[in-house]
C-alpha cells in the first residue's frame, strides 16, 4: 500500500517487463509481443487513455462499481471454461484472428477498418453475422464493441480507442493459453471455498466479490499491488476489523518512499513527519508508552532510521482510509479504505505496495459484520464520527486472493485480464499461507 495524498510518497514507476511469458509467446511475432506489453498497460496513468473522447463519467460509474455477475471461483465455471478452451483452440487451429489496425471507431462511421473489426468481434461471438454494410460501425456493432470491453474489464463505452485495440489484439493463441492455465486454478479452489459466505480478490482484475451461497452478493473495484510489489496469492479468514485506526508504515514504504533521500536529509524528514502526522518510536515499547522521538534529532542518513517504528496517526490523510480488515497471513497485507478514491475510475489499478484497497468498503463492512448486528447506517457512522474501534467477527469469513486472468461463466461471456505479474506461462501453483 502508498500514499497518495499530497504527493508524499511517489509511486515508482512501473518496471519495463522484458521477459515474455510462456512457451506460446516465446514463439510469438515481434508485432504481437508489443500487443501484449500494451495490454499489460494499456491504460498506465501516464498513457493519456482518459483524454479519448468517450463519456468520463460513464466509464468512472461503471468502473467504480462493477455489476456482480457470477463468482469467479465457482466450480460451476469449469464446464464452461472447458467449452471455452475447445472454442478457442478451433479458432488457433484455423490460424486465429486478424488484427486491427489502429484506427479509432465510433458509432456512425464507415471505413474498411470497420469490416476487420466485424470480423474480430464475431470471431469471440460479440457480434453475429448480420446484414447491411460491413463497413459502417452500426447499433450492432457497438453493442457487440461494449460486450467485448465489458468481457476484457474495459468499461464498456462502444468506442473502440487504443485500449480496446490493444486488448482485442492480444492473439488467441495466448487466450486458450490463459484459459488453460487458469482452468487449473479455478478446480484447485473452487472445491474449498466456502458453502456460506466468502471474499474473494482476483488480483489481475483488481476486484473484490462478496459471494453467500454461491451468488456475489457485491462486487468492487480494488487497487492491487504494483508489478514490483505484488499482492500475494493466499487463503485465510478475516476476523477483524479496525475503525479509525493508526497506520504503521510498512517496511517497503519506509524503504521505498517515507526515509528521505539526497540532499537536506533531516529537513525533508522532520516536514514529512509533521505534515502528514507521523510520529517516530524507537521501538515497540516506546509506541506503547507514548515516547516518540523529535524529530530534529533524527539522522535520517543513518541505518537507524530505517529501523524506527512510523505511526501515522487517523484522519484524512491516513492511508488506511476508516477501516482496516485483518486476516492472518505471513505476508503482512490486509484490505483498507483509502483517502484517494479517484484511482478506482482507472481501468489500470495496479498501484499499491501489496495491501488491497476497496472501493465502496462500508457496503463490505457492514456485509462482514451482519452477524455481529452491525447495519451500514452503523458502519458510515464511524467514519462521520471518526471513533477508534476495533471489532471481531463472530464467525471468521473465508478469505481468497487468487490470480485469475481468463475465466468464462454460465451465461457463455469468456473474461480475460491482463496477466499482470506475468504468471500464465508458469507452473500453477495453489498458496494457502494461514488459514
Amino acid at each position: 500500500m502508498s500514499v497518495k495524498r499530497g504527493g508524499w510518497l511517489g509511486v515508482a514507476k512501473m518496471a519495463v517487463l522484458c521477459a515474455i511469458m510462456g512457451l506460446s509467446i516465446q514463439s510469438a511475432s515481434a508485432q504481437d509481443i508489443s500487443s501484449i506489453d500494451n495490454w499489460l498497460k494499456f491504460d498506465d496513468k501516464n498513457s493519456g487513455s482518459w483524454e479519448q473522447p468517450f463519456d468520463r463519467s460513464f466509464a468512472q460509474q461503471w468502473e467504480s462499481q462493477p455489476q456482480r455477475g457470477f463468482p469467479t471461483l465457482s466450480r460451476d465455471n469449469l464446464n464452461p471454461m472447458k467449452s471455452a478452451i475447445k472454442r478457442y483452440a478451433d479458432i488457433v487451429a484455423k490460424g486465429g484472428w486478424d488484427r486491427l489496425p489502429n484506427i479509432e471507431l465510433r458509432v456512425g462511421m464507415t471505413d474498411p477498418a470497420v469490416a476487420i473489426l466485424r470480423r474480430r468481434l464475431e470471431a469471440e461471438g460479440d457480434l453475429r453475422q448480420a446484414g447491411g454494410d460491413r463497413q459502417t460501425f452500426d447499433y450492432y456493432v457497438e453493442k457487440a464493441v461494449k460486450r467485448a470491453q465489458e468481457r476484457h474489464g474495459i468499461a464498456p463505452t462502444g468506442f473502440v480507442d487504443k485500449n480496446t485495440i490493444a486488448a482485442l489484439n492480444i492473439p488467441a493463441s495466448v487466450k486458450l493459453r490463459q484459459l488453460r492455465a487458469n482452468l487449473q486454478r479455478i478446480a484447485n479452489v473452487s472445491g474449498a471455498t466456502a458453502a456460506g459466505k466468502y471474499v474473494m480478490v482476483n488480483i489481475p482484475a483488481a476486484q473484490i466479490e462478496a459471494v453467500k451461497d454461491n451468488k456475489v452478493v457485491s462486487r468492487h473495484s480494488g487497487v492491487v499491488g504494483k508489478v514490483d510489489r505484488q499482492t500475494p496469492i493466499l487463503q485465510s479468514h478475516i476476523h477483524e476489523l479496525n475503525f479509525n485506526k493508526e497506520w504503521f508504515v510498512p517496511p517497503t514504504v519506509l524503504r521505498e518512499d517515507l526515509v528521505p533521500k539526497g540532499r537536506d536529509l533531516a529537513m525533508k524528514g522532520k516536514n514529512v513527519l509533521e505534515q502528514y502526522g507521523i510520529d517516530a518510536y524507537a521501538d515497540h515499547t516506546a509506541y506503547r508508552r507514548g515516547q516518540p522521538l523529535d524529530p530534529r534529532g533524527i539522522d535520517f542518513g543513518s541505518q537507524a532510521a530505517m529501523n524506527y517504528l512510523y505511526v501515522q496517526k487517523a484522519g484524512e490523510e491516513n492511508p488506511l482510509g476508516f477501516v482496516k480488515i485483518n486476516f492472518h497471513n505471513v505476508h503482512s497485507v490486509y484490505m483498507h479504505d483509502t483517502p484517494s478514491k479517484s484511482i478506482f475510475a482507472r481501468n489500470f489499478r495496479a498501484e499499491s505496495s501489496g495491501c488491497v484497497r476497496v472501493q465502496n468498503i462500508p457496503q463490505l463492512a457492514a456485509w462482514l459484520l451482519e452477524d455481529a448486528g452491525w447495519t451500514l447506517p452503523q458502519v458510515l457512522r464511524m467514519k462521520q464520527t471518526g471513533e477508534r474501534l476495533d471489532v471481531s467477527l463472530k464467525k471468521r469469513v473465508p478469505l481468497y486472493f487468487s490470480y485469475v486472468t481468463a475465466w468464462a461463466t454460465p451465461d457463455n461471456m469468456v473474461h480475460f485480464r491482463r496477466d499482470l505479474y506475468r504468471r500464465d506461462g508458469a507452473t500453477v501453483t495453489t498458496t494457502a499461507s494461514a488459514q
